[in-house]
């Protein structure tokens, strides 16, 4: 049977990579972004997926996207939210805006996609959700208080919806990767980048296909007994 699954902020970084390892699986992908159309073109033109252009952290723009891939490619089976955003200061930095900017994005946009596929995902009596979370969810970091709260916010979100699927054959999980070699880590600065890889015990960065496995085995066949767990994949930085 044929699954289609959306990844949200699918073209670059780990969504890049998920998006790659669940087509691999056999899943039709619809990889979702949010603003650049040259990046998303280069992405369909270099792996063959197609692209959708929706705000995550805009509700109606979510309803009709997930209705637009369900149009053109059919029913939604598989969500992965992973679109993710960063506006790091310290708390006396930190202006209103940019907290909201990321709780919106990175926690609303869960909420905002899992509302446009979840009640499908019953019906059909199947589905997987998988949220990426991150250790700094988890353990909280130095001038990230959105971050750290919308990501640890998409942990509590992922346990209640599991019980809330649980019994229609939808598994809702969680992934909380550690410090990936993405953009988002490139940009941090490498004095910082050098204290940080010293504190994890595998001694490197990790990379985007490996959370990307992670992710492939949750949205199995495979992975049905998994749910309201998240998955720690961060190289011993954090044991949760």
């Amino acid at each position: 049977m044929n699954r289609v699954a959306i990844v949200t902020g699918g073209t670059r970084g780990i969504g890049e990579a998920v998006s790659l390892a669940l087509e691999d699986m056999g899943i039709t992908v619809a990889a979702n972004y949010a603003g650049d159309d040259k990046r998303a073109a280069a992405f369909s033109e270099r792996t063959g997926i197609r692209t959708f252009k929706w705000d995550v952290s805009d509700y109606e723009a979510c309803q009709a996207g997930v209705a637009q891939v369900a149009e053109a490619l059919g029913p939604v089976d598989v969500l992965v939210n992973n679109a993710g955003i960063t506006r790091d200061g310290t708390i006396l930095k930190m202006t209103y805006q940019m907290w909201k900017e990321v709780i919106d994005t990175n926690l609303g946009g869960c909420f905002n996609m899992a509302k446009a596929v979840f009640p499908g995902m019953r019906t059909r009596g199947w589905g997987r959700i998988v949220n990426i979370g991150s250790i700094n969810g988890q353990a909280g970091q130095y001038g990230q208080v959105n971050y750290a709260a919308a990501k640890s916010g998409i942990h509590g979100f992922t346990k209640a919806l599991a019980q809330e699927g649980a019994r229609a054959g939808v598994t809702v999980n969680a992934i909380a990767p550690g410090y990936v070699d993405t953009d988002m880590v490139a940009a941090v600065p490498e004095d910082v980048l050098d204290k940080i890889v010293a504190k994890i015990p595998v001694g490197r960065l990790g990379q985007a296909n490996e959370i990307a496995r992670g992710v492939a085995f949750l949205c199995s066949e495979d992975g049905g007994f998994v749910t309201g767990s998240t998955m720690s994949i961060n190289g011993g930085q954090h044991m949760y």
